[in-house]
């Protein structure tokens, strides 16, 4: 499973991406977001869970196995490009900025916010065809939300 979205993500396979490979490709990339300074909190792993569950309409249970299937394709994947890729060949442009808000959110949700997760947003979000400002803005939308 994983080599064949590997393949897709790459442009090795010629069959269009899907949208489970662009579910798993966000899946994979909030577990890089809360995994990037170095410890992957509960709260971080509640919050992904949540995030994947009010996104695609799923029960507790099945969003917690998309998000396990997240942790293993993060584990295996060379960069954070493939991921990127992904969601932006599936994802609307103004859906787009609201992946960077859930980044956000599981950036936030341990309290703190280091260097290595600023860094990962900057490139994400760049690479999403988000600005910027336009990250900023999705982050102070979260911090507000949370206050």
């Amino acid at each position: 499973m994983f080599s064949d979205i590997f393949k897709r993500l790459s442009g090795s396979d010629a069959a269009p991406m899907t949208e489970t490979d662009a579910r798993l490709a966000l899946a994979a990339l909030l577990v890089r977001a809360a995994r990037t300074d170095g410890y992957y909190a509960p709260a971080e792993i509640d919050r992904i869970d949540r995030i994947l569950s009010a996104r695609y309409g799923l029960d507790a249970t099945a969003a917690a196995e998309l998000r396990k299937q997240g942790e293993e394709t993060e584990a295996t994947a060379p960069d954070t490009v493939r991921f990127t890729r992904a969601i932006k060949d599936a994802v609307p442009f103004e859906h787009r900025i609201k992946v960077v808000e859930a980044l956000w959110q599981v950036v936030l949700a341990d309290g703190e916010r280091a260097d290595p997760e600023n860094a990962l947003l900057r490139l994400t979000a760049r690479l999403l065809g988000v600005s910027d400002i336009e990250s900023a803005e999705a982050r102070q939308r979260v911090e507000g939300a949370t206050s």
